[in-house]
Formats: structure tokens, sequence, C-alpha cells
């Protein structure tokens, strides 16, 4: 299910504003080098232009609720089945619901996860896409590099960016942010060992270093809780944003950002923690 407490407070204000003057866009392109927030809130957008409640989006509506559990029937949710690209395949079904009319509301919505890994093809499909004149659709694209996008994409698109986590104004306003709680927060203790470790991963991984699997043998046993489980990925993903937003790593940190992502969906079920480190470290090696 959605959380939408990762809403971006700021572009949900946007958004708003533009749902209280009738202009929601056709097509959104959300850039966030983390895909979390941009997909929050993009279910929230969702939400809010199906909400039956009085203060929209309330979450708990029984539209709101089927859209955040995915099974509203206007809302398709279209994301990399590989984890290495989105193919013309993925896209084409897209195309083929264009010709159907809402089945509840007045709008379909199409959320395109990962949009930067589409082919040159999917890409293209997504242009012939956007470019139906009267469909009653909003396609919100989600991508962590904006460059990756045909110019001809972008250019059909509103788009949005999204500020990096560290631009919150705490560590604790970043881990909550991301999802622990403020007793998962406080029962942390000293992380500054297993931070260190975490860093070391890190460059491991960059290297390709086969010593990476012991490395995070290693994380999961000092990372045995899951508010520390937590917070390990927080910091790969948080050491991952600063490489990007400091022009320092344009391949290994947008591919362990993608694998994060794929870690949350993996340990939603059920996977441990210690299984999706390794999925981690072989992706890399």
């Amino acid at each position: 299910m959605v959380n939408l407490s990762n809403v971006d407070q700021q572009q949900t204000k946007i958004l708003f504003d533009a749902y209280l003057h009738d202009k929601i866009a056709h097509a959104y392109l959300f850039i966030d080098p983390t895909g979390y927030t941009a997909l929050a809130t993009a279910y929230w957008l969702i939400c809010l232009l199906n909400c039956t409640g009085e203060h929209k989006p309330d979450a708990n509506c029984n539209n709101c609720q089927r859209i955040l559990n995915g099974n509203h029937p206007d809302v398709f949710l279209v994301e990399a089945e590989n984890k290495k690209s989105l193919s013309i395949d993925q896209i084409r079904p897209l195309k083929e619901e264009l010709a159907k009319k809402p089945v509840e509301g007045s709008r379909r919505f199409f959320i395109v996860k990962d949009a930067s890994l589409l082919t040159l093809s999917a890409n293209n499909a997504l242009l012939n896409l956007l470019e139906e004149p009267v469909a009653p659709v909003v396609t919100i694209l989600i991508a962590n590099n904006e460059n990756t996008i045909l110019p001809t994409v972008r250019s059909r698109t509103q788009i949005i960016h999204f500020a990096p986590t560290k631009q919150k104004s705490s560590v604790t306003e970043d881990l909550l942010t991301y999802g622990l709680n403020e007793d998962e927060i406080a029962d942390m203790g000293d992380v500054s060992n297993l931070e260190q470790e975490i860093t070391y991963l890190y460059q491991e991984l960059c290297q390709q270093n086969e010593l990476s699997i012991v490395r995070a043998y290693k994380i999961s046993k000092l990372a045995a809780k899951s508010n520390l489980q937590k917070f390990v990925f927080y910091k790969l993903a948080k050491i991952a944003m600063e490489k990007i937003e400091k022009n320092k790593d344009y391949l290994f940190a947008p591919k362990l950002l993608q694998l994060l992502m794929e870690c949350d969906k993996m340990r939603t079920n059920n996977v441990s923690f210690y299984n999706c480190l390794n999925y981690i470290v072989l992706s890399f090696n």
C-alpha cells in the first residue's frame, strides 16, 4: 500500500491549486532522485481527483483505499519487469486503454514508474500516447534524471522537480520522511559504527569488490532490529543521492537507488533483510 505521508508538501500545494482552478495537466514528468516521494505524490494526486471524503484526499474513503492498494479500475501502474528496462511491450497496453472510457470517474490514470529505464522504442510509443488529443487520461512519468527522457516526450509534459531528501532540516526529519517513527529513531542508539560499514559497502559496490558480500553479512549482524535495517537502506539512498547531486556518480548511484526501491517491495513480501542486501551485492558483481 502506498503511504501518502511521504508526499512532497510543496508540490502537493501546487497540484492542489491546479485542481481548484481545473488546471490539472494531461501529462506530468516527476523528477525525483529516489522515486519514493514522486510515487507517493502521484498517488496523492489521483486520490485527490477521486476522493469522496470531505477533506480531499482523506486516504480513507473507499476510492482512496482502492487506489492506494492498487485495486482501482481506472489506475494503471507500469514499472520495469526485469528491472533493467521498460520495453515497448509494456507501453503498448496503455495505448489500448485510451480507447476505453473511465470505469468510475472522469479520468483514467497512467503511472509510468522507472521512466528513466524506457527504451528508445518505448519512449517513442509513449510519445504517441501523449499526443492523443482528447483521451480523458492523466499520465505521470517518474524518472530520476530528466535527461533520460526524450526531449519530444518532455516537451509534452509538465515537469515537476522534487527536492532531494538531504535538503530536509534535520537527520531526524529525514528518517521520519523515509518511514521510521519517532520511537524507532529514539531506539537506534549509536549508529556511527554501522554508518561506517554502510559507507564501506557503497565503496565496495562501486568497485564491484567481491568482499562486499562479507560486508553485507557484517551489516546484517549489526542491524538485527527492523529500525536499524530501515536506517541501512536510508543511509545507502542518502549516499547515492549525494553522489548524484555532486555530479560524482551517474552510473552506480542511480543503479543503487533503483535496487533499493526493489528491496522495499521485496521486504513487503517478507524477503529477509539479509537476502535484500545480498540481492543488491549480486546485482553489482
